[in-house]
């Protein structure tokens, strides 16, 4: 989305209607895609399994039918629904999936071969197992079942991708969107997508966490200019160009029955590493 945004193609301020008009109903003629990013819509967390049924086209038609939970700009709700609408975005706007357009412009230019959406079969071999669907381990499949009645392809869940692999990405964060001499992000644009923005809960960048109620995992001495996000399957990535710094957390917490727990784990090794460079 910010790469669009720098070339010029989407507009942060302008209502996500504009590229979706399907999109503006129900009061939600007025959520911007500032507010999409920053989970400020008032869009409700996730909406029922059950809109997936019919396939995608039919679940964005019923994601473009869905009421307010709160009025755009009021509070903060962390949005599945956000994000999938973002990704839907990129789709009308460039004419790619959100899966075809990151491997073109993020993940090919900085060398993430291991990263991505529905990894090819000698990637899924070393995928670590999530949970079990019908009476087998997921292994290589996205876990999260929106995302897998999706396709696998979508905004807020799906990706995949090695420690290695996106240690080059922090490093070019670090570097103001550049590693290696290959310029993803102006440092403009790096500079707005991880400036604070005061939520009802705390502080979010524009995609990111910087210090919320999901901070958890964020540990105790990283600066106020870290920003960085978790994930549900237990994984967590927190950035701090001041110190040059990243932690990357990578684990299975939901296997076998979904009911693990790493994000105070997360959060002592994020600890030792910054108390490890003070």
């Amino acid at each position: 989305v910010m790469t669009l945004i720098e070339e010029g193609r989407i507009d942060l301020n302008a209502a996500a209607a504009e590229y979706i008009p399907e999109f503006a109903n129900h009061g939600k003629e007025a959520i911007t895609v500032r507010h999409l990013l920053t989970h400020t819509g008032g869009l409700i967390p996730d909406n029922s399994i059950k809109d997936y049924d019919d396939g995608p086209a039919k679940a964005f038609e019923r994601i473009h039918e869905l009421s307010l939970q709160a009025n755009p700009g009021e509070k903060f709700i962390y949005s599945d629904v956000s994000f999938i609408t973002l990704a839907e975005i990129v789709e009308r706007v460039t004419g790619k999936t959100v899966h075809e357009y990151s491997q073109e412009r993020i993940f090919q230019p900085l060398g993430m071969t291991e990263s991505g959406y529905l990894p090819a079969e000698s990637l899924r071999e070393r995928a670590a197992v999530t949970e079990f669907r019908d009476g087998q381990p997921m292994r290589g499949e996205v876990h999260d079942p929106r995302a897998y009645a999706l396709g696998g392809v979508a905004g807020h869940a799906g990706l995949f991708s090695t420690a290695n692999d996106l240690a080059k990405y922090c490093a070019m964060m670090i570097n103001g969107g550049e590693r290696n001499g290959v310029r993803v992000l102006k440092p403009e644009t790096v500079s707005l997508m991880t400036a604070p923005v005061q939520v009802s809960s705390g502080t979010r960048g524009l995609g990111w966490d910087i210090r919320s109620s999901y901070s958890s995992n964020r540990g105790d001495f990283f600066t106020k200019s870290a920003f960085g996000h978790g994930g549900f399957t237990g994984t967590a990535m927190w950035i701090d160009p001041p110190q040059e710094l990243f932690v990357i957390f990578l684990s299975n917490r939901v296997h076998p029955d979904g009911n693990g727990s790493v994000n105070s784990l997360a959060g002592r090794i994020a600890t030792i590493a910054g108390a490890a460079i003070r």
